[in-house]
């Protein structure tokens, strides 16, 4: 069975850190990429970070590309987010998933509240 769990979200002031942590399993983990998402309420799930198989290839979005960290360790099935100098902005729900998996509503995990305020 197909499944996420992500952990390691908190209330953090803003220029905190967090590091959130994602075990996915249920698939062929080490040879598919990884995303981490965010969803702020009353707005779509945006695409926050793109992690590839071999952890060669990261991709950001622009609002958090220079703060933001990502890295997996595929003999434990874990995709890792390290967000640093977190703004208000950045507040959400972080998941995590796989761009397969993503496409279905059943295969998306609880994920985890990130909450920037002072």
């Amino acid at each position: 069975q197909v499944q996420f769990v992500e952990s390691g979200g908190d209330l953090v002031q803003p220029g905190g850190s967090l590091n959130l942590s994602c075990i996915a399993s249920g698939f062929d983990f080490s040879n598919n990429a990884m995303d981490w998402y965010r969803q702020t309420p009353g707005k779509e799930r945006e695409l926050v970070a793109a992690i590839g198989s071999l952890s060669g290839t990261i991709k950001f979005s622009g609002p958090v590309e220079g703060r933001f960290t990502a890295s997996r360790d595929n003999a434990k099935n874990t995709v890792y987010l390290h967000m640093n100098n977190l703004k208000p902005e950045d507040t959400g729900v972080y998941y995590c998933n796989t761009p397969v998996y993503s496409l279905l509503d059943k295969y998306w995990g609880q994920g985890t509240q990130v909450t920037v305020a002072s």
